[in-house]
């Protein structure tokens, strides 16, 4: 197995750093990758999804978060160990289509398949972002704060910096994080409030039929999503874990790799950690204010109806704070989706023969080249349906068909390409089992409501 040289390029090796206090200095791709996870989904789907079913779906929230970090970490391990990119690796799982100038495997093409409504669902991202932008500037109509939006995130990956979105990316997660759990916070002084009887309906494990689509909806997009589990190996990359690992198969590689999945792994856990904290808060304000007050998000009015949860929680003047959270929440949910999508594009480029491997110098230049032009085709959908509700829907739904699919390649991967030395211990294994199977059904559900 030949490393790539994007992954694994030439003396980047480094040893891991000893003790939690070393590697917490080294992290950075989870931070990147919160300003995503935690994002439109949450502020949009969850909080619709609590003001629709109210609290009888709390159990069904909590699993969405908790259930999907798992594939997250061992796809990655696989990536850094292996010198695969993402790509690269689901590439090896069996199944050619004899389709094109390189047959590749059935796993880029329907990735290539989902990439189109995924690209339709972040037009509902920018589209929110910019109804965010006309609350806190009154003036400012939400058609031209979408406008804004879309040039300012082309404007920031054309840039194609790291460090940079790293440093954005950071700011704005802990910016609209803190907002959300002091509303959520100051609901339990209000006639909102929620007490451990509403918790306790929460956990009973009911799912409303009638809310099932916005619920796979839900599983689709929050916590960590198909499409942050297809662009957080490449943040991997680009901090370095992969070269400062190497190629080759010696005994200080070895040690290397360990060290280095250790803080891969704390990268992912405090991802879980800042997911959850973030996410909750969404669905109890939805839940406890939005379900009680009637109100339900939609259209044009999404955002101003969901600054409910703010405005009946925290006195009117929150309005202004609800328009800032939001706009952290949504802008770096665009800024880190589109860039992480931007990265994995000319990956298929070179899957599919149609870019040399080594021409690392013009994979890097696709990436600015994509990163620029996809905000501007996600906006022209968003004009054609003004209702970011309706694109998220659409986009998370074709993310959840994708979910079984990596984390059934995890498995196969695991099995035939890993070395048994860096394979996770059983229980990690067994946990993996356990969500492609249910990833598996649920996808099935997803494909019986598209069909119908």
């Amino acid at each position: 197995m030949n490393a790539d040289p994007y992954t694994v390029p030439d003396a980047a090796l480094r040893r891991p750093p000893a003790g939690w206090r070393g590697r917490l200095r080294v992290l950075g791709p989870g931070i990147v990758i919160s300003g995503s996870i935690v994002g439109s989904g949450e502020l949009v789907l969850t909080s619709s999804l609590g003001a629709a079913a109210g609290f009888a779906l709390l159990w069904w929230m909590l699993m969405s978060c908790w259930s999907k970090s798992i594939v997250q970490a061992e796809l990655t391990r696989y990536v850094i160990v292996s010198g695969d990119t993402y790509l690269r690796a689901l590439n090896r799982v069996p199944g050619r289509v004899p389709i094109g100038r390189t047959p590749v495997s059935w796993t880029l093409w329907l990735g290539l398949l989902i990439f189109v409504p995924g690209t339709v669902g972040m037009g509902g991202i920018l589209g929110a972002t910019g109804q965010s932008l006309a609350i806190l500037f009154p003036g400012l109509d939400a058609y031209w704060g979408t406008v804004i939006a879309t040039g300012t995130t082309a404007a920031i990956l054309c840039s194609g910096s790291y460090p940079r979105l790293a440093f954005t990316m950071l700011i704005l997660v802990a910016g609209f994080t803190l907002a959300t759990v002091v509303a959520a916070f100051a609901m339990q002084s209000t006639g909102f409030q929620v007490g451990w009887a509403h918790i306790g309906s929460g956990l009973q494990f009911d799912l409303p039929v009638e809310h099932l689509v916005l619920a796979l909806a839900v599983y689709g997009a929050t916590g960590v999503n198909a499409a942050e589990i297809s662009t957080y190996p490449y943040w991997c990359v680009e901090k370095g874990y992969a070269g400062f690992i190497g190629a080759g198969n010696d005994a200080a590689r070895l040690e290397r790799a360990r060290g280095w999945i250790r803080v891969l792994h704390l990268d992912v856990w405090i991802t879980l950690a800042i997911l959850t904290c973030a996410t909750l808060p969404f669905y109890l304000l939805g839940a406890g204010v939005l379900h009680a007050a009637n109100l339900r998000p939609q259209g044009l009015d999404t955002v101003t109806t969901l600054s409910g949860m703010f405005t009946q929680t925290l006195g009117n003047w929150s309005l202004w704070l609800f328009g800032g959270a939001a706009f952290c929440i949504l802008f770096s949910s665009a800024v880190a989706g589109f860039g992480g999508v931007s990265r994995f594009v000319p990956d298929y480029l070179v899957e599919f023969g149609l870019l040399e491997r080594s021409r690392l110098e013009t994979r890097r230049r696709w990436t600015r080249i994509v990163g620029g032009l996809l905000p501007l085709v996600s906006f022209l959908f968003y004009l054609h349906v003004p209702n970011p509700v309706t694109l998220l829907t659409i986009g998370a739904l074709a993310g959840a068909v994708m979910l079984p699919v990596q984390s059934g390649a995890t498995l196969w991967l695991h099995a035939h390409c890993l070395d048994v030395r860096l394979r996770p211990a059983p229980p990690a294994r067994w946990f993996l089992w356990l969500t492609f199977l249910f990833q598996a059904g649920m996808a099935g559900l997803v494909l019986v409501f598209a069909l119908r």
